[in-house]
């Protein structure tokens, strides 16, 4: 059987990285193996799930270029095929309705946690041989429960975490259908992958105590569970859980903010799985190394330094051309429109950027006026130094030519004449032209800014 992994998020809130590292191994695990990668949406919470959550969901994955084979599947949309896998269970005899009220229950949990025992559903409604259930009350519609078997140990090998067993005297009898006929969370579940077809479940964590209720539910239906994979949770920089409530940012926003997804997808990669010592590799050998042997076991943590390290190596290596239609998306935001020089401008700041939105920073120096501040002009604009700029315009001017080579004979002409060192010119330069006494080569910048914008700059002094 070939590979089936999905990803199956609920759309109760944006989907940020500790979210999205959760599609990425399935996705990478399906294209390794030559398998399917299944999308499906687990929207049954009714009240809390959007389609605002939804859209952020498929943009993200579209952005990070985890494309999937099949879906999105709604959970919502296979009500039908739940209640029939429902009936079923039903005449088997695998599930019983239990009349007992909420506020029975939470009186039965308040009486336990008062004798220092775990919280759980007695059975009072389980039929057994030779117990007399109690009369069914009137006017009330019952949930449905799950036998959970009395004696034994569910157990799976974890592909992360090894072995693990639990007692199924551990368990209560699980709520799988509300009184409203609605199934719920861990059977759709159950039902889904095994119409689906899935193989292998990797999945946060958070999910272990789902496990043995799954897999009793998929015996139930005479299927063999899947192969589990409980991946470490991610933390924030403070240590907690990556989340919504302590800050998590939605992936979208690392996009808006330029990251790239290629860098996206080498940091996720390695926050929790690992090939030797390499810290910068492509989409094509994540996917080729890729397995699930060599995920951790511990939780990472989410560091933005180092994700911006990450993105600013792909960001330099990555060709101008390919560079310049992000940068310019960046422009567009600030309302500036590039032009044909924006690729050798990409090429020229890339390697001082970690974000296209700090490469598009200085392209703006390009495409819109730039204004100095006042400590750079008193420090570098000195009435000193201003004759020899005047001169520099002069001779720049006068060249017939508008290349790198020519404007560096000028300036070197205007050093001689004037007796400076090249930071002594080139410092106010940089500061008239750019804003900022710290640019790459002067006479490149020069060169790309344009001979009128430059002689314009250079008068304000």
């Amino acid at each position: 059987m070939s590979t089936r992994t999905r990803f199956a998020p609920s759309p109760t809130g944006f989907i940020h990285l500790g979210n999205i590292r959760s599609a990425l191994y399935p996705w990478a695990f399906a294209r390794a193996t030559g398998g399917k990668f299944i999308l499906r949406i687990e929207d049954t919470d009714v009240e809390r799930s959007s389609q605002e959550a939804v859209d952020v969901i498929l943009q993200g994955m579209a952005w990070l270029g985890l494309s999937h084979d099949e879906g999105p599947f709604y959970q919502m949309q296979r009500m039908d095929r739940y209640k029939e896998v429902l009936a079923q269970l039903v005449a088997a005899g695998h599930v019983y309705p239990c009349y007992m009220s909420v506020a029975e229950l939470d009186a039965l949990r308040e009486r336990q946690m008062t004798a220092k025992e775990k919280p759980r559903y007695d059975g009072t409604w389980r039929p057994e041989p030779g117990k007399v259930l109690p009369a069914i009350p009137e006017g009330v519609e019952p949930v449905l429960r799950f036998k959970t078997p009395l004696q034994g140990v569910v157990s799976w090998e974890d592909k992360v975490k090894g072995l693990i067993e639990i007692r199924n005297t551990e368990l209560d009898d699980l709520v799988i259908a509300r009184s409203d006929g609605t199934p719920t969370y861990n059977f759709c579940v159950v039902v889904d992958d095994i119409d689906m077809a899935i193989t292998h479940v990797i999945r946060g964590d958070d999910h272990v105590n789902n496990t043995p209720r799954q897999i009793h539910i998929f015996r139930a239906l005479a299927h063999e569970p899947p192969v589990y994979a409980h991946l470490p949770t991610v933390l924030n920089e403070q240590g907690d859980k990556l989340s919504k409530r302590t800050g998590a940012k939605p992936v979208t926003q690392f996009r808006d903010e330029g990251f790239l997804p290629e860098a996206m997808v080498n940091y996720l990669a390695r926050l929790g799985w690992s090939h030797g010592d390499d810290e910068i590799f492509s989409r094509e050998q994540f996917v080729q190394w890729f397995n699930l042997d060599h995920l951790g076991k511990s939780a990472a943590q989410f560091d933005e330094t180092k994700l911006r390290w990450v993105n600013a190596q792909h960001l330099k290596a990555m060709p101008e051309d390919a560079l310049a239609p992000l940068v310019q998306a960046q422009l567009a935001v600030k309302g500036l429109q590039a032009d044909a020089r924006l690729p050798a401008i990409c090429g020229l700041f890339k390697d001082r950027c970690d974000t296209t939105v700090a490469l598009a920073n200085w392209a703006t120096a390009f495409y819109a006026d730039v204004h100095p501040n006042a400590d750079d002009l008193a420090k570098h604009v000195t009435p000193e130094v201003k004759p020899a700029l005047e001169l520099l315009a002069n001779k720049l001017n006068a060249l017939s030519d508008w290349s790198v080579a020519a404007i560096s004979v000028a300036f070197k002409e205007v050093l001689t004449e004037k007796g400076l060192k090249m930071p002594q010119l080139a410092m106010p330069v940089r500061v008239l032209v750019m804003g900022t006494p710290q640019t790459p080569t002067v006479d490149a910048v020069l060169h790309l800014c344009g001979l009128e914008k430059v002689l314009a700059r250079l008068k304000v002094a």
